[in-house]
């Protein structure tokens, strides 16, 4: 598998895929799965709640929004799979997030619905052709990629765990 070209994304998602290594993208899926695993491990319950700053999302919180976006970019990814020639909505992940209420939940729960929409993802795109993994479509009115989507969910993790580690402090 190709990593996406530039021109397959907006230059906005160019950093989500930069973060990604190598070109086995269903290979990096499943160890991001062990990577975030670890991570919810390490964190003390009384940590989940903790925001690094005033207005900021507590650690639930982001992790709900690492959850919501897996879902999402994957039904775009499904969508353009398909051939759907129709412009896919975007979303405000503040939103979201607001009326989630990802805060009331562990972050273990929250890590055992990304790894189940994760799975269910890998299951997905392993079924996908050549061409479907090329196909083109729009999503927020911008157009992309099934792999570049692909690519996208997987930097969008990564960013997270960065931003965890680095301002949430565990």
């Amino acid at each position: 598998m190709q990593r996406p070209a530039p021109t397959e994304h907006i230059p906005y998602y160019e950093y989500y895929v930069s973060l990604v290594p190598g070109d086995d993208i269903l290979k990096v899926f499943m160890e991001q799965l062990s990577e975030v695993r670890a991570f919810v491990d390490s964190v003390p319950e009384e940590k989940e709640r903790y925001r690094y700053a005033p207005g900021k999302w507590s650690l639930r919180e982001a992790m709900g929004h690492v959850v919501d976006s897996e879902r999402i970019f994957a039904y775009r990814a499904c969508c353009i799979a398909r051939g759907e020639t129709q412009g896919l909505n975007g979303y405000e992940q503040d939103d979201y997030v607001a009326n989630s209420e990802a805060g009331n939940r562990s972050l273990r729960d929250l890590f055992e619905e990304l790894e189940h929409q994760r799975r269910s993802n890998v299951s997905m795109l392993r079924g996908l052709s050549d061409a479907a993994w090329k196909r083109m479509g729009s999503a927020n009115g911008d157009p992309v990629s099934v792999r570049a989507l692909v690519y996208i969910m997987a930097g969008h993790v990564t960013h997270h765990l960065q931003v965890f580690r680095e301002r949430y402090g565990v």
